[in-house]
């Protein structure tokens, strides 16, 4: 009997182990996936109960380092040879029923590529649909200045390019995702698939929900690093709008929420 191929894609699962319920679902929709996965916890120490999850799924865990990008980067340090394509999850994020390997065959398409990534739902804590993002091939050109459109949850970065831009800058609390790509864009295109590939679960403890204000200030950093220098002077001409338009996007998906 043949032995099974190594799987290509690691995928981290940051979490403090206080939403066992969506961490579930979030572990069931990775094992459902029509391609092998290699998965990694990262958590605290002291959690029995994420320690017995774990091991329920035959997980590693590694401790929390204290920070999610920290714990991110922690992760990432279990890329092994045959780990083409990395990514991470929060502990709520969902993966569209057989969509992965979607997300691999454009990368395998694009040998060039960086990331590649596809559409995403907001859904509620009910797993209720609010809205979905459908920006696809403008998101990337719209990443330096306007707002990050590009869902984390359903895409996967190539390792190789993961390791030369030297994964998560640790000084962001809430924009490292933008940061990031906006680093990989430098090194390899962003490319996306027409196709509805994670479900982003928006809730009132949503890291960027909780501290939109933080979360728009980290972003206008970030974007202003990735700048040429003679334009950074005058990025704050766009930046009021674009704040308010982030904002109010924020504002109608959640009083979607609440209404259903």
């Amino acid at each position: 009997m043949d032995s099974p191929k190594p799987a290509r894609v690691l995928l981290i699962i940051a979490t403090l182990g206080q939403r066992p319920t969506f961490l579930t679902q979030t572990i069931a929709s990775i094992k459902a996936q029509a391609v092998p996965v290699d998965l990694v916890i990262v958590g605290p120490q002291d959690n029995e109960d994420l320690h017995q999850l774990a091991a329920k799924h035959e997980i590693p865990i590694l401790p929390d380092p204290g920070s999610l990008p920290k714990a991110i980067n922690l992760g990432a340090t279990q890329l092994q040879k045959h780990h083409e394509f990395v990514n991470w999850l929060n502990d709520d994020d969902l993966l569209e029923p057989n969509t992965l390997h979607l997300v691999i065959q454009v990368l395998d398409q694009n040998p060039n590529a960086s990331v590649a990534f596809g559409h995403c739902r907001y859904v509620g804590t009910d797993n209720q649909e609010l809205w979905v993002s459908k920006a696809g091939k403008l998101a990337p050109f719209i990443l330096p200045w306007g707002p990050d459109l590009i869902p984390q949850p359903g895409m996967l970065i190539r390792s190789r390019a993961w390791k030369d831009v030297g994964g998560i800058d640790a000084s962001y609390s809430l924009a490292f995702d933008l940061d990031l790509l906006l680093r990989l864009k430098k090194i390899g295109p962003l490319v996306c698939l027409p196709t509805t590939v994670s479900s982003f679960r928006w809730h009132p403890d949503s890291l960027t929900v909780d501290d939109r204000t933080k979360n728009l200030q980290e972003s206008e950093r970030a974007k202003r690093a990735a700048l040429p220098k003679v334009l950074r002077p005058v990025s704050p001409l766009w930046d009021a709008p674009i704040r308010w338009a982030i904002r109010r996007a924020a504002q109608r998906i959640t009083t979607k929420a609440k209404a259903k």
